[in-house]
């Protein structure tokens, strides 16, 4: 790690009389805490029992206020378990991906002045839609990178730079590694927004290592009553596993949004290197893609192709969205299955929000049918 302010942090919390308010009087800074409580299960078709787990994730920290543009911030999560009829808890039942521990999860000191940003220590990183880092903030305990960031935003311009040296995962694992990310973007454009990026990762006392390059253009524009939205990505990947690998990511989605309901169709494949590799994305939310049964974390060595259609709106409060999906290879066009999303969300108030989440997973010949509920309430400050 760049350093560690576990002693400072723990220091700060201890000291702090109580953590359900943003401040008190008289006392400089703040204190975000925020809990969420959630019943989860996976009903996975083999010889493991089908899992049941309700879990508690609580976060509460300390943020200093700022002293000529310098703030400090330290953060404690804790992940218990209240039904813990899952693994990894006990191997007799199928995984959820929410162990039970207590740690860090962010000690930091950042500087701000005008356009311009920059955090050291061990903090959130989401760069755009965390396809390539992103915090996997689905999960009770989030992922956090130990890492030096600069962002300098300006107009139109977004610049941002991160060397990332330990990845601190879902599993309250650490795992050491060689990172830098450079995303670059251009807002506001007549077509939309354009990100170029460098992802290069390289994993510490192995042989892996992932070089992607990519393009992005997102955009949304207005005709009549109708708002149609589109994206198109392209990406390259030079990895080594096993020899040296190289394959392609592209992403293209086109919908259209008419009296608040949304209709989108898309396809996001992640490529083969000749059924040998499948493009890889180590430090993503990997949770918001390919659906939500978690399939496809990793990509097979044939590649993925997932084309989808999605329809999303709100009724009073209600945010609600369903998702279909049929999945590929890539490289011969096997067919791996097809899967129903479906979400309701409903905030009670600013400070508390609620959700409910299915995932049904069909398998052709040799997978597993899957199915995944959720049903959470989230409280913070």
């Amino acid at each position: 790690m760049i350093f560690k302010l576990s002693s400072l942090a723990s220091a700060l919390l201890l000291a702090s009389p109580v953590v359900f308010s943003q401040s008190f009087d008289g006392v400089p800074g703040n204190f975000p805490a925020d809990f969420r409580l959630r019943y989860e299960t996976n009903d996975t078709d083999n010889l493991t029992k089908s899992a049941t787990a309700l879990t508690l994730r609580s976060r509460i920290g300390y943020e200093t206020d700022n002293y000529n543009g310098l703030k400090v911030l330290a953060e404690i999560e804790d992940v218990r378990s209240i039904i813990d009829d899952y693994a990894p808890e006990s191997s007799d039942y199928d995984p959820v991906a929410d162990p039970v521990n207590t740690e860090i999860n962010r000690a930091q000191l950042s500087y701000t002045k005008e356009a311009l940003t920059a955090v050291v220590g061990r903090q959130r990183i989401i760069l755009d839609n965390a396809r390539f880092i992103g915090n996997v903030g689905w999960r009770q305990n989030e992922q956090t990178y130990d890492a030096a960031l600069l962002q300098y935003k300006k107009d139109n311009i977004g610049v941002t730079y991160a060397y990332i040296n330990q990845v601190n995962d879902i599993n309250f694992s650490e795992r050491d590694i060689t990172g830098h990310a450079l995303n670059l973007a251009f807002d506001k454009l007549s077509v939309g927004k354009l990100v170029t990026y460098a992802y290069l990762v390289d994993i510490d006392d192995s042989d892996l290592y992932y070089d992607t390059y990519g393009v992005s253009l997102a955009g949304q524009k207005s005709l009549d009553d109708i708002k149609v939205n589109y994206l198109a990505e392209i990406a390259t990947q030079s990895a080594y596993k096993n020899g040296d690998k190289d394959a392609i990511y592209y992403h293209v989605e086109a919908g259209a949004t008419l009296k608040g309901v949304n209709l989108t169709l898309g396809n996001e494949t992640l490529g083969s290197d000749d059924g040998k590799y499948g493009f890889q994305t180590p430090l993503a939310t990997k949770h918001a893609f390919n659906g939500w049964a978690d399939k496809f974390l990793n990509t097979p060595d044939n590649g993925l192709s997932d084309t989808y259609l999605r329809i999303s709106g709100s009724v009073d409060k209600i945010k609600a969205l369903v998702a279909y999906h049929e999945y590929s290879t890539d490289k011969g066009g096997d067919d791996l299955g097809s899967e129903l999303n479906v979400q309701l969300l409903y905030p009670f108030s600013k400070n508390l929000s609620s959700g409910l989440k299915y995932a049904s997973y069909d398998a052709t010949d040799g997978g597993s049918d899957t199915d995944k509920f959720w049903l959470w309430c989230g409280l913070s400050f």
